[in-house]
C-alpha cells in the first residue's frame, strides 16, 4: 500500500514527480470535491497529471443525489444543522477547556501541584474531545436510519459508478480544498480506496486519509482558535494526524503551546507538511518515512531520522 503525502501544491508543485515516481501505466482518479463548484475546473492539475487524469466527479455527483432523493435531501439537511449547532457547542466547552489548560499551566506552585492539575486539564479537554466525536458518530448513526443509503436507488448507482471508475484506475490522487465538502463526498459514496492502489495526497486531501481530522489555524483573521476534532476520515493511514501549511498555520515556536496539541492526541502522530514535503508511506515499513516532520510529545519540532 504506497501513499505519498505532499506539501501544499499551491508555490511548490512536486505532484508529477510523484506520480511519475510510481512508475503505474493507466488512468489517475482524482477526488476533488472540497473544490466545491471549481470540481470540474481541473484542466491545470490534469496537465500535471500527464493528462491521465480522470475525475470522478463527486461534487457533481453529490449535487444530483440531493435533487434527486428527496428524502435523503431531507435527512441531509437536518444532519448539517444538527452538525452546526453541535460544533457550536463544542467549541463553547473547548474554549474554556483550553482556557483552564493555560491558567493552570501560568499560575505558580509552591508545593509541586501544577503538574497533576496541568495533567487533569489536559484529560479535561481530551474529555470534550472524545464528547464531540461521540455525538457526532451518533448523529451519523440517525442519518442513516433516517435515509439508509442503500435504499437510495441514487446513491446506491453513484457509487456504483465511482466504484466501476476506480477499479479502472492505476493511482488516485486527493487535493486539497474544503475538507468538509471532502469528507462528506467520500462518505456518502462510500469512497474506500483499494489497499494496492497508490495515493498522492495534499493539504485536506492529506487530511482525510487519516482517522481523524483536526482543523487548526494559530493565526485566523478573526480570532485564534485551539485545534478541533472535526471529522472522521479514510483510516488509510491510522496513528497519524496531519497538519498542512503548518509554517503559516500553527505556532511552532511556542513549546507549551505544541506540547498541549501533543498531549491532547497522545495516540497520534503530528505529521507537519509544508511546501516541498514529500512522503513516501509503504505498508512493509509500518513507520514514519525519513525526513517526516513531527511535534514530539515535548513540543519540539524534530525530523524523523536526524
Amino acid at each position: 500500500m504506497t501513499t505519498i503525502l505532499l506539501g501544499p501544491q499551491r508555490f511548490t508543485t512536486t505532484v508529477t514527480p510523484a506520480l511519475r515516481s510510481l512508475d503505474v501505466d493507466g488512468p489517475v482518479a482524482v477526488i476533488n470535491p472540497g473544490w466545491e463548484e471549481r470540481e470540474s475546473d481541473d484542466g491545470e492539475l490534469g496537465a500535471l497529471l500527464d493528462g491521465r487524469s480522470r475525475n470522478l466527479r463527486l461534487h457533481e455527483r453529490l449535487v444530483a443525489v440531493l435533487a434527486e432523493d428527496e428524502r435523503f435531501a431531507a435527512a441531509a439537511l437536518a444532519l448539517r444543522d444538527r452538525q452546526d449547532e453541535l460544533r457550536a457547542f463544542y467549541g463553547i466547552r473547548l474554549r474554556c477547556a483550553m482556557d483552564a489548560v493555560a491558567l493552570v499551566q501560568h499560575r505558580s506552585s509552591l508545593h509541586g501541584v501544577r503538574g497533576a492539575a496541568v495533567d487533569a486539564a489536559i484529560d479535561a479537554v481530551r474529555d470534550v474531545d472524545s464528547w464531540y466525536a461521540a455525538q457526532l458518530k451518533e448523529l451519523y448513526r440517525e442519518l442513516e436510519s433516517a435515509a439508509p443509503a442503500e435504499e437510495s436507488e441514487s446513491i446506491s448507482r453513484h457509487r456504483e459508478q465511482v466504484a466501476d471508475e476506480l477499479r479502472e484506475c492505476s493511482a488516485v490522487v486527493l487535493p486539497g480544498g474544503h475538507v468538509g465538502s471532502l469528507v462528506r463526498a467520500l462518505r456518502m459514496f462510500g469512497v474506500s480506496v483499494p489497499a494496492q492502489l497508490p495515493v498522492i495526497a495534499w493539504s485536506a486531501g492529506a487530511m482525510a486519509l487519516t482517522e481523524r481530522v483536526v482543523l487548526f489555524h494559530d493565526f485566523a483573521p478573526h480570532e485564534a482558535s485551539s485545534p478541533e476534532v472535526y471529522d472522521r476520515g479514510l483510516g488509510r493511514l491510522p496513528g497519524l494526524a496531519v497538519f498542512p501549511h503548518a509554517k503559516r498555520r500553527l505556532r511552532l515556536d511556542d513549546a507549551e503551546a505544541m506540547q498541549v496539541l501533543a498531549r491532547r492526541f497522545p495516540d497520534l502522530q503530528l505529521v507537519l507538511l509544508d511546501g516541498g514535503t514529500f512522503l513516501r508511506f509503504e505498508d512493509e515499513d509500518g513507520g514514519l518515512p525519513e525526513g517526516t516532520r513531527v511535534v514530539t510529545s515535548e513540543g519540539r519540532v524534530a525530523q524523523v531520522g536526524s
